[in-house]
Order: C-alpha cells, then sequence, then structure tokens
C-alpha cells in the first residue's frame, strides 16, 4: 500500500527544491513574521503552493495540512491527509545555516505511513513506507537505513535556535547516560537517529505543529525507532489541534527513553 503515494510525495519534494534554493541565494528571502511569531519567507510561500498543486493533480480526494495555507477542519473527517512543511527550519533557512528541508507526510487513520524529507543545501533525501522500511538517498545511490542499538555513551541532538533549560536540565539528569551533544537543525534531528548516526533529541516546547513530526516520525519509526510523547504514546495525526503540545522525545530504542 501507498507505493503511488510515496512516489507522488518524492516527486513533489524534489519539484521544489530549486525554487528553494533560487530564493535562498537570492538577496531578497522576503521575511515576514507571522500572527505565531515565527517567520515565513517567499519560498515556504512558493514552495507550499506547488506541493499542494502536485499531490492535489494525483490524489484530489486527499485532505491537505499545511504550513503555509488555511486549515479547512473538513479534512477531520477524512482518513488520508498529506501533511506537508514546505520548509521545516525557516529560520535556519533565513541564517543560512543550509540545515532547513522539506516534510511531506501521509497520515493515514491518524497514523503516519509515509514520509519524505529532503534536504535543499545537500541534495540527501530520506524517505519511508510503512512495512518497507526506511531509505538514504544521495547521489542515485539508495541505501536502506536502520537507527542503532546504542544504549550507553548517547549522542542526543539540539537546536540551534529551541534548545531551552528544560532540555539540558533532562540532559544533566541522565549524564551517566547521554555524554555528547551535537547541534542540528529542523527535522534532519530524525533523520540522523534514523541512519543511526545518533541515538536522541528532546523537545520540550510545545511550538511544534503536525507538519514538523509526521514525515519524520514515519522515517524515524519505519527505521526501528521512537517518537513519543512523554507519555510513552505515540503521535498522532490530523488532530483538531494540530500543535504538539508538551513536547516529545525522538530515541533509538525504548531503553533510551529517558525522562
Amino acid at each position: 500500500m501507498f507505493e503511488k503515494e510515496l512516489e507522488v510525495a518524492l516527486e513533489a519534494a524534489i519539484k521544489v527544491v530549486p525554487t528553494i534554493l533560487e530564493i535562498y541565494n537570492s538577496n531578497n528571502l522576503g521575511v515576514e513574521i507571522k500572527d505565531d511569531n515565527s517567520p515565513v519567507t517567499k519560498a515556504d510561500k512558493a514552495a507550499d503552493k506547488l506541493i499542494r498543486e502536485h499531490l492535489s493533480k494525483y490524489f484530489p480526494s486527499y485532505a491537505l495540512l499545511t504550513e503555509e495555507s488555511v486549515d479547512d477542519k473538513s479534512r477531520l473527517a477524512n482518513d488520508y491527509v498529506w501533511i506537508v512543511d514546505p520548509i521545516d527550519g525557516t529560520k535556519e533557512y533565513v541564517a543560512h545555516s543550509g540545515e532547513f528541508t522539506v516534510n511531506i507526510g501521509l497520515a493515514y487513520k491518524h497514523e503516519p505511513v509515509l514520509g519524505v524529507i529532503v534536504i535543499p543545501v545537500t541534495g540527501e533525501v530520506y524517505y519511508a513506507l510503512k512495512g518497507k522500511g526506511s531509505f538514504y538517498q544521495k547521489d542515485g545511490k539508495i541505501t536502506k537505513i536502520h537507527v542503532n542499538s546504542r544504549v550507553n555513551e548517547l549522542t542526543t541532538l539540539v537546536s540551534r535556535f529551541h534548545s531551552n533549560d528544560d532540555e539540558q536540565a533532562m540532559i544533566r539528569k541522565h549524564s551517566d547516560r547521554i555524554k555528547h551533544q551535537r547541534v542540528v537543525g529542523a527535522s534532519i534531528k530524525g533523520c540522523i537517529i534514523a541512519k543511526g548516526e545518533a541515538e536522541m533529541s528532546y523537545r520540550f516546547s510545545s511550538n511544534t505543529k503536525e507538519w514538523d513530526t509526521c514525515a519524520m516520525q514515519a522515517i524515524v519509526e519505519q527505521a526501528g525507532g521512537l517518537i513519543l510523547k512523554f507519555d510513552g504514546e505515540p503521535i498522532r495525526y490530523n488532530r483538531e489541534d494540530v500543535y504538539n503540545r508538551g513536547g516529545y522525545l525522538i530515541c533509538n530504542r525504548k531503553e533510551n527513553f529517558l525522562i
């Protein structure tokens, strides 16, 4: 199931990369501040439009939930919902760190069943399909990826812009096992964990939304890892309230659900 959806999602994510990079390399990002105090650029809006058009062309009956579009709550009655962040890590985009992504996920009956994450600056592509695993693509070469099995000497990935005191306190609390920190932007964190190059990442703030985590959760889970709320439950999708309130923890295995 969902092979055609994955093919179309990959096409859509890769299709918008030239537009995103053209604006990225220009002197006019067109930065605006939204009502929630987060930035949006011309590239966010242009990529959102292109992705929506591409997905709707092939799957007109599926609902869409995207960061830069009005949330049509009719999606709540639809079992199939595309969940899209045209540029995850807009602050990284504006700062020219290179660590921003295009995220396209599909939720079926509230569960993420596929995810595509593209890193435009490097050309790296991560994707996953439920029951088939997670994959990494670079320069035409595709590799199946899996989390590692490490439970000691752990590396946690922290945000450049969103790390906070609660996160650092938790890392100190588990300093007997968490030995390293690495700064990584956007949902690249989940990709690195899925690839087996780190073990965990906390997010204590409540300001992420479904489009920040849906594609990443599919990739992490299909690589054998976990994204769990702090009550131990996985994040569900196509909710009326799109905020991931209370935060979450990404980890390579259950033993590293350290709270």
